[in-house]
């Protein structure tokens, strides 16, 4: 905390991560700058962490920069996706408060103060719940909720399906995210819950994209989503057990069938349509399930080797 004039002044720092969004970053910049400017009883700072794009963004950035000390620019070597930009940013952070929210201004930076207002409350933690947007894609959607549905019907930690990755987190939070939870392959809108400590939620209306459009294609939301599913349960792998203790039992008792036709019957086995099915079945079952368990070795492969999460650049106004 800082002192001005005898008062006690909190730091907040807000992190947002930005990839290819030359078109919208300075609105963005402007709109949460007017905001932050209005804060009483804070001193805040702008972290922007920008990804490696192909676009004007760093240095549209880098120009804003060189007139705004509080506006701190982290650029990574690559692309190490969404929640790796956060990761940076929270590593980067040692304020009071930290906020994250997304740079193309569907987090609307108005909410800032209502976050802050729920944090001097006591809440360690204010994650916020999105609410339906005009332009949202209907597909994109129902995709999401039978995601979240089915990943809380397997998880032991409740993950909202509407919540964004624009939260607030405390000191208390950021060390341990600095310190203790260090995975690769990070789902924050999973770990963030089970953390625990004191959380509210604030509901928001999300606005539409102003300009530019979507970092996620279906393949990336696809890859998140399985991320989420890796870190937060093992149960795939035990319907993995049971499915395959079914076929067993049911191949099983095909070949009790098969033996009592041959020896009792004096006949060769019939049926080879049905015993094609069953071949069928089983052998998709096996490569589904195949698939299953090498995601979780591909997740224990990456945390062995052990890389860095990110790598830095460049670094503006530190």
């Amino acid at each position: 905390m800082n002192r001005l004039l005898g008062i006690t002044m909190r730091t907040l720092t807000v992190i947002a991560p930005v990839y290819n969004e030359e078109e919208v970053i300075a609105d963005f910049y402007r709109e949460l700058k007017a905001t932050l400017d209005a804060l009483s009883g804070y001193t805040a700072t702008m972290l922007f962490v920008v990804g490696r794009g192909t676009d004007r963004t760093l240095p549209i950035l880098s120009e804003l920069a060189a007139k705004d000390r509080n506006l701190k620019v982290l650029s990574l070597s690559s692309r190490f996706g969404h929640q790796m930009q956060l990761l940076a940013g929270i590593d980067h952070a040692d304020s009071d408060v930290v906020i994250m929210m997304d740079s193309d201004l569907q987090h609307p930076p108005a909410l800032i103060p209502k976050l802050l207002a729920e944090y001097e409350k006591g809440n360690e933690v204010v994650y916020t719940i999105r609410e339906k947007t005009g332009d949202q894609n209907l597909f994109r959607k129902w995709a999401s909720d039978i995601f979240y549905f089915l990943l809380n019907r397997i998880s032991d930690v409740h993950i909202s399906g509407n919540a964004a990755d624009f939260r607030l987190i405390s000191r208390k939070v950021v060390e341990v995210l600095k310190n203790e939870i260090r995975e690769r392959n990070l789902f924050l809108r999973g770990i963030v819950p089970w953390l625990g400590f004191n959380q509210v939620g604030v509901r928001f209306t999300a606005n539409p994209r102003r300009a530019g459009k979507s970092k996620y294609p279906l393949s990336r939301l696809i890859a998140f989503g399985l991320s989420g599913v890796v870190s937060f349960s093992r149960k795939p792998l035990r319907v993995a057990i049971f499915v395959g203790l079914f076929f067993a039992l049911l191949g099983f008792l095909y070949a009790l069938f098969t033996v009592f036709q041959f020896f009792l019957l004096k006949a060769l086995p019939t049926g080879y349509a049905t015993l094609v099915v069953l071949l069928s079945v089983l052998g998709g079952f096996q490569l589904v399930f195949l698939g299953v368990i090498g995601e979780y070795i591909g997740a224990i492969f990456d945390e062995v080797k052990k890389r860095p999460h990110y790598l830095v650049d460049e670094k503006l106004n530190f």
